[in-house]
């Protein structure tokens, strides 16, 4: 059997799987929900709620992948020893779930890609945002400019693959993120130094019990529960590929805890960019796309040598978007490779090509497929396709990683906490385990819930 491939390097691990966690959402939609749920109230809850839920489900992820040097499915499959074939079919539901994931992902990711070059070329220079509006909306009913920056996406990022773990996703990956990590900083200390940034400081990082209370205490812990959750993308294996690349040398505690502050970094630093800039030009930050895509381009108009700072942003937005992009597309491969046995090469050729063809409903959906509303009057495939992973897959996926890991049925408390705890590090204390196998699910359950309240209720 050929010998499994590995990273090159701890931080390789750490920025590849950090990469696969971080993405758009961190950007465009954890600094509005910060701000209209009371700051740093939701900023505590956010992070309370990463502890007690994304922590130990992303340790469980990792433990799966090390512990069986496979990915997801097949790993189950292999650890549960006598119990191995109840568990394979979660080959397909995760094989499914990731590649749901990137159908309209990659559309968002040619979105970022093509900003990069629209603000470039100075296509927003003397635009407000009702002009930048308008070129969104000119954007979205173009399906063949649409649909060639989601192709750059996509053959990117299998390109990124196809050159192998170590010298195409690690080495890409790494050098993206700590670029990212370089924009970002650039990016926060120019928005902090702008006349008027302070007031946006403030809005987003000053505790205001008042506007928790306005919004109602319960919206606050269920919008911080729902963001931690869904923010680390665990439960569909996407994690998992990474563990089963890695050593024993550190426990993975210590490195799920490592890589959901990378996580939460990314996250708060988007909100330091984006709230003083905001203010200090007196517009509003408003949620979703149209943030970033409506009122950034304005700020950045505004704003001195606006078109480098711009540019500048969604390269930022780039990397953060096509990180995950290549992780996940790993993960594809990956799964593909150790279900049949097929080489690498083959097995991105494959799956570039599936990727292509059905993705392709996703743009299309804003325009020629713009009559189709799968949820209702408004709606798009893109939010369909979202809704079938982000509120469903995600969470279903997390309730089998957690029965695996804790029950007879599975790989067993036991095994699930010796494959965790070894190496040098922070442990799972196994006093959690009761917590691990009752409550735990419990709670992603409340989620469930709690999705399909918002989308149906």
């Amino acid at each position: 059997m050929k010998e499994r491939e590995s990273f090159g390097s701890r931080l390789g691990f750490l920025l590849v799987s950090a990469g696969c966690a971080i993405g758009i959402g961190n950007v465009w939609r954890f600094p509005y929900i910060t701000g209209k749920y009371g700051g740093a109230v939701f900023v505590l809850f956010y992070l309370f709620f990463l502890f007690i839920l994304g922590w130990p489900v992303m340790t469980m992820e990792l433990a799966v992948g090390r512990g069986s040097k496979l990915s997801a499915g097949a790993g189950m499959q292999k650890l549960a020893g006598e119990n191995g074939k109840k568990w394979s079919g979660f080959r397909i539901f995760s094989f499914i779930g990731n590649f749901i994931l990137m159908m309209y992902y990659t559309t968002v990711a040619g979105w970022m890609l093509s900003y990069v070059f629209e603000m470039a070329r100075g296509t927003f220079e003397g635009v407000s945002m009702k002009g930048a509006a308008k070129i969104f909306s000119e954007v979205m009913d173009r399906p063949g400019y649409m649909i060639f920056w989601m192709l750059i996406a996509i053959v990117l990022g299998f390109i990124a693959v196809g050159r192998g773990l170590e010298n195409g996703v690690e080495k890409i990956t790494k050098a993206m993120m700590i670029a990212l990590f370089v924009l970002m900083s650039v990016l926060a200390i120019r928005s902090l130094f702008l006349a008027g940034g302070s007031e946006g400081l403030k809005f987003y990082l000053l505790p205001d019990i008042n506007k928790a209370l306005d919004n109602g205490i319960w919206s606050v812990i269920s919008a911080a529960m729902g963001q931690a959750f869904f923010t680390l993308s665990v439960g569909i294996g996407s994690i998992a590929i990474f563990g089963s690349y890695i050593d024993k040398k550190h426990s993975l505690p210590k490195e799920s805890m490592t890589i959901i502050l990378l996580d939460t970094f990314v996250a708060i630093m988007s909100g330091l960019i984006i709230f003083p800039a905001c203010f200090a030009y007196n517009v509003k930050p408003d949620a979703g796309p149209s943030l970033i895509f409506v009122t950034l381009p304005e700020v950045f108009e505004r704003m001195p040598a606006g078109r480098i700072w711009g540019t500048l942003f969604f390269v930022f937005m780039c990397f953060a978007s096509m990180s995950t992009v290549i992780a996940v597309f790993e993960n594809i491969v990956s799964m593909l490779m150790d279900n049949t046995g097929m080489s690498r090469t083959k097995s991105v050729i494959i799956n570039m090509i599936a990727m292509i063809i059905l993705s392709l409903p996703c743009p299309l959906g804003f325009s020629v497929l713009s009559n189709i509303h799968p949820l209702g009057n408004g709606t798009t495939i893109m939010d369909f396709e979202d809704f079938i992973v982000s509120n469903n897959m995600l969470p279903i996926g997390c309730i089998v990683f957690i029965i695996f890991c804790t029950t007879r049925y599975g790989w067993g408390l036991k095994n699930f906490l010796e494959e965790a705890n070894t190496g040098e590090g922070m442990k799972m204390s196994k006093k959690l385990g009761w917590y691990l196998k009752f409550v735990l699910p419990i709670l992603v359950a409340i989620l469930i819930i709690m999705g399909y309240l918002d989308v149906f209720g």
